[in-house]
Formats: C-alpha cells, sequence, structure tokens
C-alpha cells in the first residue's frame, strides 16, 4: 500500500515537472524562458559595459582633449558624452533580440527599434555638436547681431530634430510628404488666424537684423516701457523695468513704434530752459550767460563745443521771463554720473543769476480791471433829471 501511494506521488511530480519544462520552453509569445533570461542578462551587461566605458575610455578621450592648445575638442568630447553613453544600451539591446531568435513578425519590429535608436542616436550626436561648433557661425556677428546668430543656431538645431524625426518616421513605413502637405494646408488656416504671431515673429528677425538693440541695452520704447533688454524671443522681448519688474513687448511694438537705446549713446545731452525776470538788465543777462557758458566749457565732465553742438543763448521773451537757453553734452552716459553733473551745474547756475543781481523767474499773469461791479442795484433817472437828485414830486389833488 506504501509502494502505490509511493509511485502515485513519483507520478504526480513527474507530471508537474513536464508542465514547468513545457510553461518553460513555450515561454512568452512563443520564446524560451532560458533565452528571455539570457537575452536579459546580455542588455544587463552592457549595461554594466557602459558604466565601464564611461569610467576609463570615455575619461582618457577627456584627458587626451585637455592636452590640446584648442578647446574644442574638450567642449566637443564634453557635449558627445550623452550619444556616445548610448552606444552600448543599443548594442545590447541588438545582440538581446539576436539571441532571443524572434518570429518573422517580431523579428521586424526589433530590427526597426534598433535601427530607430541607431538613428536617434546619430541624429543627437549633430544636435549636441552644433553648441561647441558654433563658433563658425560666430564670424557672422561681423554682419548679424548676436541675438539673431543664436537663433540661427536654434535653427541648425531644429533642422537635426526634423531630419532625425523624418528618417525614424520613414522606417516605420509613415510617409513624410503626405504629413508635411496636409500641414501646410493646417498652417494656411493657421496663419489666417495667428496673424499676429508670425507678425510678432518677422518683426522680431527685421529688429535683430537690423541690430536696434541686443540684451543688456538700456532702452526706452515711447509709451510702452523703459528699462534693459533681458532677452529677445520670437514673439516677444523680455525687459527688465528698473524696478526688477519685467515687462513682455511684442516684437511688433518694438518694430513700428520709436525706440530710444541710450546704451549706443556718445555723449549725454542737456537741454535747459533758464528763465529770469524781466528786471534783469542787459549788463546782468550777459553776466550771466557769459557765465554759465564759461563753467560748461572749462568744465572737462561736459564735451567741448568743436566736438558736439554747445549753445548758451538768450533764446525768447517768454510770457512771465527772459528765457535763456542751454544746450550741451557730458562725456559720460552713465545715468547716475550724469544725474550728479546735472546737480552741480543746477548748483552753478543759481550762483550765477544770484551773484549777478538777478533772479529766476516763476510763472504768472497779471489781471488789469477797469471798474468793479458794485452789490447795490443802480439808480433808475428819468430823462431830463440828475441820477445824483430825486425826482420831483407831483400834485395829483384836483
Amino acid at each position: 500500500m506504501e509502494d502505490l501511494k509511493l509511485e502515485n506521488t513519483i507520478a504526480n511530480f513527474e507530471e508537474f515537472w513536464a508542465i514547468v519544462v513545457e510553461v518553460w520552453h513555450r515561454g512568452v509569445f512563443g520564446i524560451e524562458l532560458g533565452r528571455i533570461l539570457g537575452a536579459l542578462g546580455i542588455f544587463i551587461l552592457f549595461l554594466l559595459f557602459r558604466k565601464l566605458f564611461t569610467r576609463f575610455v570615455f575619461r582618457r578621450l577627456q584627458n587626451y582633449a585637455e592636452k590640446t592648445h584648442t578647446r574644442l575638442d574638450d567642449n566637443l568630447i564634453t557635449c558627445l558624452g550623452g550619444p556616445i553613453r548610448f552606444i552600448p544600451v543599443v548594442l545590447g539591446l541588438f545582440f538581446a533580440t539576436e539571441y532571443l531568435q524572434l518570429g518573422d513578425a517580431f523579428q521586424t519590429i526589433a530590427d526597426k527599434v534598433v535601427q530607430s535608436l541607431i538613428v536617434f542616436t546619430i541624429f543627437w550626436g549633430f544636435y549636441a555638436s552644433v553648441e561647441p561648433l558654433s563658433f563658425i557661425f560666430s564670424k557672422l556677428e561681423a554682419i548679424f547681431s548676436r541675438p539673431l546668430v543664436q537663433w540661427l543656431v536654434k535653427t541648425v538645431k531644429g533642422a537635426f530634430i526634423f531630419l532625425g524625426a523624418a528618417t525614424i518616421l520613414e522606417m516605420w513605413g509613415i510617409k513624410v510628404g503626405p504629413i508635411l502637405a496636409g500641414l501646410g494646408l493646417f498652417g494656411v488656416a493657421v496663419a489666417l488666424g495667428a496673424q499676429d504671431l508670425f507678425k510678432n515673429l518677422i518683426a522680431g528677425v527685421l529688429v535683430l537684423a537690423e541690430k536696434r538693440f541686443e540684451p543688456g541695452d538700456w532702452i526706452k520704447v515711447d509709451g510702452v516701457v523703459e528699462g534693459t533688454v533681458e532677452n529677445i524671443g520670437f514673439r516677444s522681448t523680455v525687459i527688465r523695468r528698473f524696478d526688477m519688474a519685467p515687462v513682455y513687448v511684442p516684437n511688433a511694438k518694438l518694430s513700428d513704434d520709436a525706440v530710444t537705446n541710450f546704451s549706443a549713446m556718445t555723449y549725454r545731452r542737456i537741454y535747459w530752459t533758464i528763465g529770469v525776470v524781466y528786471a534783469t538788465t542787459v549788463p546782468q543777462l550777459r553776466e550771466i550767460r557769459d557765465g554759465i557758458e564759461r563753467y560748461v566749457t572749462e568744465n572737462d565732465a561736459f564735451v567741448p563745443a568743436d566736438t558736439a553742438s554747445t549753445f548758451v543763448r538768450i533764446d525768447a521773451f517768454g510770457d512771465s521771463a527772459i528765457n535763456i537757453m542751454l544746450y550741451c553734452f557730458t562725456r559720460t552716459t552713465n545715468w547716475g554720473q550724469w544725474l550728479e553733473i546735472k546737480e552741480n551745474l543746477a548748483y552753478e547756475i543759481k550762483a550765477i543769476v544770484e551773484g549777478a543781481g538777478s533772479s529766476f523767474a516763476f510763472p504768472s499773469r497779471s489781471l488789469y480791471v477797469e471798474t468793479l461791479p458794485g452789490e447795490a442795484p443802480e439808480i433808475f433817472a428819468p430823462p431830463g433829471t440828475s441820477p445824483a437828485q430825486p425826482a420831483p414830486a407831483t400834485d395829483t389833488a384836483s
């Protein structure tokens, strides 16, 4: 009896083991579990090789690049670090799929996946190489502005992204031509509703091509904002006000409106009208004018008259003052230093005017009145009587 139970137990175990072997050979999608584990081991092995490759080979390449006189190879290897480290991952996936011995349908998909990753790695390398090789475009800064060259670099990067994506789509049997044609029709429809977007984009290109300003310049857009240019984007430009608040100005506004670039100034102007009282005599006027002119021409803070226009003249007879025009330029364009020079000039002009025995005029208006109306009513005087005497009484009694 016990022998029979033992035989049944052994038979059940053998049946169970047969099921395990069948599952093992059947695996997943007809692939043996052993091959799946082997493929996974191959992929993990290449991941470990990736770490060793990064630790030894890649660092050695960096050491060789550091010994050269140019920094180009250093920057190039640093930027290509990501694509180079991704190569062992693609190799591991390739050898793992080859070891699996997939069927025709699955093998075709696996081959396309590997091919897509290869294309991705190649164009990733092209994309990463644009930045260290951008010195080639820097030579164009003599013709175009630096932000426009930066836009050109971004355009090249975008072109590599587009070409890489188109190549991968073609591998999977997706035709890019019809997609572009459809996008063209869609783009026409979008353009009709996004005219402002394209207007700002074109305006931004024109602003950069004309070199109106660059990041870091102090500009003033009439009626909009005054501050420092922080970034010139495709649609708008960020201008940081002096209270550190950012203002996003559409590029079309910068293209159509008047823009003053204070950072491009050679000198900075002072244009004042100084009014003195009408009681000022001609000798006093000459003394005031000559004193102001002497201070401006002898002070090194101001630009000489032979370099920039400088005028100190009796300009006009105003409503309440004799106006003296002061027109000159300072050597510095720094706002703080310019304000300090203006302050010292104001002190000097006040001392000159008061030293000449005159004074500054202030707006005033004289009102001449011939008669003031009284509050009492006027006395009515009949014709033939004096207004000062009352009319004679009339006897009405018969």
